[in-house]
């Protein structure tokens, strides 16, 4: 039997790791599975441990307020020691970009565990866009033994690298697993916070969900979003904003200086991942700065407009499914209104082929462990 732990830390990390988890537990006979959650974002991250009903085996709860990515660095791979002597897994599965999948990777290589790079091959090639998930993303690049490449374009990154090709397996991206079993199990959905919403909301109105919260746009780049995003509610007086602000300050200050008082924007706490992606499947279109949210909405026919001048996730530029517009005012505003406006563009937009997978990313991941000698 073989023994695996799965190591996670944050919301997006949990999503996109717990249809791998439900996977790996379904296949007992031949793997001895167990979960590892540093809690880098405790709440968020509880929210998706409850709607997934997944138990950690080891919950190192290491949030604290004001924390650094140096503190954080250090306490995880020191916290991690005992529980990999403990267990001694043959593989670790680590996700994506984080600071507790680039600090897990490391203390799992000193360990002598075999890595395995979920979402592996991603690259700005940009060391600083985004920071610090692009560096966190090679660091765990370079000591993982197995790399599950989401698409071709990951896997060709992988290659120019010099990673060994037999290492490397194009499984689509988890997050659609994910996301095609929940909006079904989000459609019936009874919750306050969609109670909420739908308070605030006509019947057939059109939904514009924003979320932004990445460093790079802290400050004048917020400024200008918040600017956009006040002149399309002005514009489309008949259109709902509706943007769940996250809790950064420097976030939190100039959203609520220049959107608060608007009257068709609606400004809310970060939601739960089942609110959020019935919010996703409510709306028209989505603004963001997120990664994931790139991948998860073309599922659900929504155009995305993306906060970004890089991506790390170019499948969905090429495929047509988003845009990038960085955090120029005009391009934001000008497109977002073309969309809700022009209907064949929308429709052909909404209607583009998803690149990141078909929900049968985690299957291919668990066959390819098990066949391994």
């Amino acid at each position: 039997m073989k023994k695996v732990l799965l190591i996670f830390g944050t919301r997006p990390e949990a999503i996109k790791m717990a249809p791998l988890v439900k996977k790996f537990k379904s296949h007992s006979t031949a793997f001895d599975s167990k979960v590892c959650v540093t809690a880098q974002h405790r709440e968020m991250l509880d929210q998706v441990l409850e709607f997934f009903e997944i138990e950690p085996d080891y919950d190192l709860d290491l949030m604290k307020p004001g924390q650094n990515l140096h503190s954080l660095t250090a306490t995880i791979i020191e916290s991690l020691k005992p529980i990999l002597e403990e267990f001694s897994p043959d593989f670790v599965f680590v996700h994506g970009d984080t600071t507790t999948s680039m600090a897990a990777a490391l203390a799992s290589f000193y360990s002598g565990a075999k890595v395995c790079h979920i979402e592996a091959g991603l690259r700005t090639y940009d060391k600083l866009s985004p920071f610090p998930e692009e560096i966190n993303r090679q660091i765990v690049g370079r000591v993982s033994d197995y790399h599950f490449a989401p698409t071709s374009k990951s896997r060709d990154n992988l290659l120019q690298e010099q990673v060994d090709v037999s290492t490397i397996l194009v499984t689509g991206n988890t997050v659609i697993d994910a996301l095609l079993e929940s909006v079904e199990r989000v459609k019936n959905l009874s919750n306050p916070d969609i109670d909420f919403i739908k308070q605030n909301l006509r019947e057939e109105q059109e939904v514009v969900l924003v979320t932004g919260h990445r460093r790079e746009n802290h400050g004048a780049g917020f400024e200008r979003i918040c600017s956009a995003l006040k002149r399309l509610a002005t514009q489309k007086p008949d259109v709902k904003i509706i943007y769940p602000v996250h809790l950064n300050p420097k976030v939190k200050e100039p959203v609520n200086r220049i959107l608060s008082g608007v009257d068709n924007v609606l400004l809310i706490e970060p939601l739960s991942y089942p609110v959020f992606i019935w919010l996703m499947n409510r709306s028209k279109i989505i603004i963001t700065d997120s990664g994931g949210v790139q991948e998860e909405a073309p599922s659900l026919g929504k155009p995305v407009l993306v906060m970004r001048d890089t991506t790390e996730r170019p499948e969905a530029v090429d495929a047509g499914t988003v845009l990038l517009v960085g955090t120029n005012e005009e391009l934001i505003y000008n497109e977002a209104i073309d969309l809700l406006e022009n209907e064949d563009r929308f429709r052909k937009m909404s209607e583009l082929h998803n690149p990141y997978g078909d929900g049968k990313s985690c299957a291919r991941i668990v066959n390819f462990i098990n066949q391994l000698n």
